[in-house]
This record gives C-alpha cells, sequence and structure tokens, in this order.
C-alpha cells in the first residue's frame, strides 16, 4: 500500500509562487505514474498535471503552461509541484495521487477513478 502526504500548502498573494510536496510514506513510487488534482468545496476535482513512469512524460490542463510544473525525485520518493503566476481563482485543496501499481500510465490521466491512492490535500490560498 502507498501512502502520500501533501505539504506546502499555504497563503500568497497573486503573482507569486508556491511548491507543493507529495512523500510516500509507506512504498515507492519511483515507478508509478503520479498526479496532482485540486478540489474546490462542492465543485468536482480537476486535473492539474500528470507524469507517466518511465520517460515522464508530462499532460496538464490548458491553464498550466508556462506556469505549473510537476517533477519528482526518486531518491526522496517524493514529487512536486511547482506553481508560478498564481491567481485568486486557483485556490483550492489541492491532492496529490498516484495509481494502483508500477509501470502503468492511466489512459486518461484526468479521470480521478484511475488512481488509487491520495494524498489528504494541502490548502493554497491565493489573495488578489
Amino acid at each position: 500500500q502507498v501512502q502520500l502526504r501533501e505539504s506546502g500548502g499555504g497563503s500568497v498573494q497573486a503573482g507569486e509562487s508556491l511548491r507543493l510536496s507529495c512523500m510516500a510514506l509507506r512504498g515507492t513510487i519511483s515507478n508509478y505514474a503520479i498526479a496532482w488534482f485540486r478540489q474546490v468545496s462542492g465543485k468536482d476535482r480537476e486535473f492539474v498535471l500528470g507524469a507517466t513512469w518511465g520517460l515522464g512524460s508530462k499532460f496538464g490542463g490548458d491553464f498550466v503552461k508556462g506556469r505549473f510544473t510537476i517533477s519528482r525525485d526518486n531518491e526522496k520518493n517524493t514529487f512536486y509541484l511547482e506553481m508560478t503566476s498564481l491567481k485568486p481563482e486557483e485556490t483550492a485543496t489541492y491532492f496529490c495521487a498516484t495509481v494502483d501499481r508500477p509501470r502503468y500510465n492511466p489512459t486518461a490521466f484526468d479521470e480521478p477513478l484511475e488512481y488509487k491512492f491520495w494524498g489528504q490535500g494541502t490548502q493554497v490560498t491565493v489573495s488578489s
């Protein structure tokens, strides 16, 4: 079983940056596809960015282009979401996730049901 824990959330001003971390407390995720989602209370979970295992190809929504980056450090069993130029409408709880087995890439990275293991979420608040 993989257990994930996010950290790095907080309150920032519009235009500022933040880096979220997701550490696997149990299990090794070096060969796992990974992803970040976000959710505003009362709305569906929204896909932010994902990365395949292996070559590390990355996928994300249009809104992240040039602003958000997903990366991983296998030695630390941790992956990251770097966010720049944050906007107030991006205030949400951010979740990291991974799939249920190694060497498997989701057919649809933006589908929450593709992911079995989730962190508890970390709040990001962007003020104008």
